[in-house]
């Protein structure tokens, strides 16, 4: 696990217990994004891969509607980092 429910809460300020179950779904989605996306995987050491996994949790969590656009500022984040991660580590490194 890259990030842990107390971890993405904390992330996204919410301090009650009441959509726990959504959150960790989150998680779990970010976290195989990660790996469809670059073809690697990545533990909780990796602070590119953890911040990945916040940017997508709170984007999916605050944007649940799915209607309009991602911001351009989300998605230079996610692009960068996934690229980042796909060409600057391997199997050794993660």
């Amino acid at each position: 696990m890259i990030i842990t429910l107390d971890e993405a809460k904390q992330w996204l300020r919410v301090d009650h217990n009441d959509e726990d179950s959504l959150i960790n779904t989150l998680i779990s989605a970010a976290e195989k994004y990660l790996v469809n996306a670059t073809g690697n995987t990545f533990d909780s050491t990796n602070e590119l891969a953890k911040l990945l996994c916040y940017v997508l949790v709170a984007d999916w969590y605050e944007n649940r509607d799915m209607i309009g656009k991602t911001s351009e500022k989300v998605r230079h984040t996610v692009e960068s980092i996934v690229a980042q991660l796909t060409h600057c580590y391997d199997s050794t490194t993660m």
